[in-house]
Order: structure tokens, then sequence, then C-alpha cells
């Protein structure tokens, strides 16, 4: 298929993206990468009167640590981010989680903020977030306001951007000293969506995980310190709460098995890197 008419916009900077969000609030839709939005825009799911391309802001494609965070700005690749020299130091999970992120000609081009906008289920990047307890910046001609990951993300491929605000940016808790991180998935080939990918954290022996790709958006869980009976009891229930849905890729019984059996991998190897 094809996408209907629309007008296409090409601002300077900041200022002027926000002027057009002011001015066709829901008519308008902003393209950063393109890789999800291009498929949607064809297949006519989404029909903007207007859309605003913000790949070239030079001054939106920037990584800086701030106030313990690590800030991703709207136009930062992920290739941008998997390449910044801090990442490993700084963002331990992100890194893990990049590793099954689509492949390198799509990471050149899809930007971190998109894919979290996006909020695919499946995805990587939004799981880490949710995990990492991180934050969305959005900004309008209004102001700015700050998101928790758990307010931002709100049903699949839903969040809650008003029509006038764009997402400036993403943040990322710096890791600790004394944390350990772990993230692990079950996809039909390497760089496709996650059947399930569990994210891990722990801190001593208390631990909590993100699991994606069984709800409609990722869900946190902290264990605390258990044994690895009590351990295996509390995954087991976790995956029964989260029930899952059956469709070609996996079936409910085979998505809460992964969540049983990669939650205990995944965590196993959070403590072990501590």
């Amino acid at each position: 298929m094809k996408p209907a008419k629309f007008d296409y916009l090409n601002p300077d900077n900041i200022d002027q993206v926000l002027d057009c969000l002011a001015e066709y609030n829901d008519d308008a839709r902003i393209m950063a990468g393109g890789l999800s939005f291009m498929a949607m825009i064809n297949f006519r799911l989404i029909q903007p009167k207007v859309v605003i391309d913000i790949s070239r802001l030079t001054e939106l494609a920037f990584i800086r640590v701030k106030g313990g965070f690590v800030e991703i700005g709207a136009a930062t690749t992920q290739a941008d981010l998997k390449a910044w020299p801090d990442i490993d130091q700084k963002l331990p999970l992100v890194a893990l989680a990049l590793r099954h992120v689509g492949h390198f000609q799509t990471r050149s081009r899809g930007t971190v903020c998109g894919s979290i906008c996006h909020a695919e289920p499946s995805s990587e990047l939004p799981l880490s977030l949710a995990t990492l307890g991180g934050e969305v910046i959005l900004r309008s001609k209004k102001g700015e306001r700050v998101l928790k990951a758990s307010e931002f993300q709100i049903g699949m491929l839903a969040n809650a951007r008003h029509p006038d605000e764009m997402v400036y940016a993403v943040r990322f808790p710096v890791a600790k000293k004394g944390q350990g991180f772990a993230f692990n998935e079950i996809a039909e080939r390497h760089g496709d969506f996650a059947i399930v990918a569990v994210a891990a954290v722990a801190e001593g022996n208390d631990v909590h995980i993100g699991v994606g790709g069984i709800a409609d958006r990722p869900t946190v869980r902290k264990f605390g310190a258990l044994t690895n009976e009590k351990l295996s009891e509390a995954l087991n229930a976790f995956a029964w709460e989260l029930r899952g849905d059956t469709d070609i890729h996996a079936t409910a019984q085979y998505r809460r098995q992964l969540v049983r059996h990669l939650g205990q991998k995944t965590i196993t190897e959070a403590l072990a890197n501590v």
C-alpha cells in the first residue's frame, strides 16, 4: 500500500518543531529514524496530515550524563548509543539489551527515543527503561514535563504523549557500584522482536526483573532476596499472573514457561555480576 497524502516538514530547530505541533496537534506526527513509522504509514495504520522530520536536528543528537542519569536525545540512533564509549560502565543493562536490537543497518537509522515512543511490548529498549525505572522528557510550547517509564508506556503501541508534545529525550539511571545486570530473550531469529525478554537488576541479594513480550507493556516485579526454591515459586506465580496470549509465534503456555526459565537464568546471572 501507499500512504495517504501528507505534508512533509523539515524544521531547522526544536522551536519550529514545537510550533508545528502546537498548530497541527493530532494531525501531525514526528518521524526520527522512520523504521516503524514508515511501515505504519504505508499500511495506513496512521494517517497524519503533517509529518515532522527531526532526524537532521543535531541539537537532539546527544548522549550526556546529568544528575545521576544518562540523557539520550530524540535524534540519537541506537548505533550511536551502542558505540558510546561509556555505555558498558554507565548503562550495562542497556548495552546487553542492544545486542538483541535489530541489525547493524536498522540500528544505524532507528532511534532510542523512537523505539520507546513506539511502545512495542516485545521491544528491548522500552523494557530496559521500565526495568531501570527511567524517565521520558516531553516538551511543548507550554513547557516541559517528565514521566516515569511506567507512566509513559500505557499499552500496546500506546504512550502518554499529548498531541502538542514531542519526546525531547529519555533518561536511564546511571549504574551504581554493587549492582549486577543481565538480559536474555528468545526470538525466532536474532534481531527479531522477542517472544519473551527478561531484564534483571540485582543489588546485594535483592533483585527485580522486567518482562517483555507477554503483556501489553513491560512488567516489572521486585522479588527481594529469595532462596532458589522460593524464587522458582515466585516466578511461577508471576508467569501465571502475566498469563500471556497465543498467536502465530508462540502459545501462552510456552510464554509462561519462558518467564520461568529465562527469569531464573537472568536473575542468576545478575546476582553473579554484582
